[in-house]
């Protein structure tokens, strides 16, 4: 069965090319006959890109990028390191090709030594990763992709593209003990900060789509260094790679092998000197997100490091507005990444301010969770996706702001399963779409955990109806939020979430704090015209 039904077609839900804004994108509006497998934790996907690279041979193409990569890494307890699993897949003769963000200095929190070291490992197998500074001022690329092809061999094709960073934190799993290679974050999330995150492992024809991807950004004839003429200097100082070597020609893309239609989304901001692949820039995630929000009807599931902006959360709240029954649940970190009294104020702002805008349209349909473990420990949210209505789902490595949709580099991926899922209701939303498998799943999946449950769906009942879910959901999470009001007596009920209490920064700090929010922490890659207009 095709995912088209009698209620519903695919571009009811996707953009149609003219939606997406941007005619030099020269991949396919979307893609058919795809196999989607969401990988919820780093441990998780880790161990499933060791399988995948491991079995590459000489010939086969291992494409990625990614805003950090640690060499040391361990991507399994035991190792391998990110470096070795790379190196190694090079000097068996596969093509490796790596764009790394050109990141600023490890002195300022960042990862430009790390990246520059798993570079050199690589190059020095015979592979070669180049770090990309084609960014717009105070941007960065964010995209994290691998693409593995198997010329000659397409049904082994794979691509992982998501929220996880082939860097240090990440390994975490279920337990949420941290990765026992931590990096430094606020001291609330102690030594080994606790890390939800996700990725997704994609087959069939959309490889081909995520290959062009790649493929666009590795030829983009522009100087790597973003004509920043410290980075030249540095570069020639150290003798870094500047040039793109050829890529071996594009494999004919992978047949389809499963029920799910996939549209890749992006984000590329309009800058100087352009993007060939996004001249006027690329805003298809924001596009996207807004036309699935709008059709929402019942409800709305997000975890988002961030869920920031006005302008973002005006969307949620319009859609709140015109449906009365609509639910907007939402899952955030309890607190920022940092500390400090200059770091701190202005991620409080962002996030107060959405959730603020929200409340008022919709009040008690407006559901806000973090997350902890079993110890207490408040778990990182790093995940970015959002299902609408157990019909359409994203994973992907933009976050709920205005630099996500405008101003860095971003992809993900939206999914339309064909199959319909029989559990009631059969069609939450009453538009004739039906519950679909993959995205009522994934819902289910990350609740099942949050709230104590059976992987199985053993125990499901009371989280599918979204009404249901809604209430279920937050009576776990308040009761949780009473033990730990009354000290933590009596025995620990199950259950992971609490209901969120943003920080309000006072009236001073708010003076000086917002500005530096809106400047720096959440910049805006739209052109001037578009920022008028409030178009996306």
């Amino acid at each position: 069965m095709g995912v088209d039904t009698p209620g519903m077609h695919l571009a009811d839900w996707f953009l149609t090319p003219q939606e997406r804004g941007n005619p030099a994108w020269k991949g396919p509006s979307w893609t058919e006959g795809n196999l989607a497998v969401p990988r919820v934790h780093g441990a998780t996907y880790f161990d499933r890109l060791v399988d995948e690279v491991e079995a590459l041979q000489s010939g086969d193409h291992l494409f990625f990028t990614d805003w950090r990569g640690d060499p040391d890494q361990l991507m399994r307890p035991d190792g391998p390191t990110l470096s070795e699993l790379f190196a190694g897949a090079a000097r068996r003769g596969v093509v490796v090709k790596g764009l790394l963000w050109r990141s600023h200095s490890d002195d300022v929190g960042y990862s430009e030594q790390e990246n520059r070291e798993l570079g050199d490992d690589v190059a020095e197998a015979g592979g070669e990763v180049l770090l990309d500074g084609r960014v717009r001022r105070a941007g960065s690329h964010h995209q994290k992709l691998v693409v593995l092809r198997h010329p000659g061999r397409p049904e082994l094709d794979v691509a992982f593209a998501g929220g996880i960073d082939l860097c240090h934190n990440r390994r975490d799993d279920a337990s949420h003990a941290g990765d026992p290679q931590p990096l430094p974050m606020a001291q609330a999330y102690g030594p080994h900060p606790p890390w939800h995150d996700t990725q997704l492992e994609l087959r069939g024809p959309v490889v081909g789509a995520l290959d062009t991807v790649f493929r666009e950004r590795w030829t983009d004839p522009h100087p790597i260094d973003g004509r920043n003429i410290v980075a030249w200097v540095q570069d020639k100082l150290t003798s870094e790679d500047l040039d793109a070597d050829p890529l071996p020609e594009q494999p004919p893309d992978p047949q389809p092998c499963g029920p799910a239609a996939a549209q890749v989304l992006r984000t590329y901001p309009r800058k100087r000197p352009p993007y060939p692949f996004a001249p006027r820039g690329e805003r298809s995630i924001a596009r996207a997100y807004r036309k699935a929000v709008l059709r929402a009807r019942r409800l709305i599931y997000v975890e988002d490091q961030y869920m920031w902006s006005p302008q973002i959360s005006e969307l949620f709240a319009d859609a709140l507005r015109d449906n009365p029954r609509l639910h907007l649940v939402v899952v955030v970190p309890r607190h920022a990444d940092v500390d400090g009294r200059l770091a701190l104020p202005p991620n409080e702002i962002g996030r107060a301010q959405a959730l603020e805008i929200c409340r008022k349209a919709a009040g008690d349909r407006v559901h806000v969770f973090d997350v902890e473990n079993h110890a207490g420990t408040p778990v990182y949210v790093h995940a970015k996706v959002c299902v609408v209505d157990d019909v359409w789902a994203t994973i992907g490595s933009d976050n709920f702001n205005r630099r996500s949709w405008s101003h860095d580099s971003e992809l993900c991926c939206a999914v339309l399963d064909s199959t319909l899922d029989e559990r009631e209701p059969r069609d939450p939303a009453g538009r004739g779409d039906g519950a679909r498998r993959y995205a009522r799943e994934l819902r289910l999946t990350l609740w099942r955990e949050h709230m104590d449950l059976p992987a199985d769906g053993s125990k499901d009942d009371g989280l599918v109806d979204p009404e249901e879910a809604v209430r279920t959901i937050q009576e776990a999470a308040d009761e949780l939020d009473a033990w730990h009001r009354r000290g933590r007596t009596g025995p620990r009920p199950p259950g992971r979430v609490r209901p969120h209490q943003p920080e309000e920064p006072g009236l001073l700090t708010r003076i000086w704090a917002e500005p530096v929010y809106r400047l720096v922490y959440d910049p805006d890659g739209r052109s001037f015209r578009a920022k008028l207009r409030g178009n996306w």
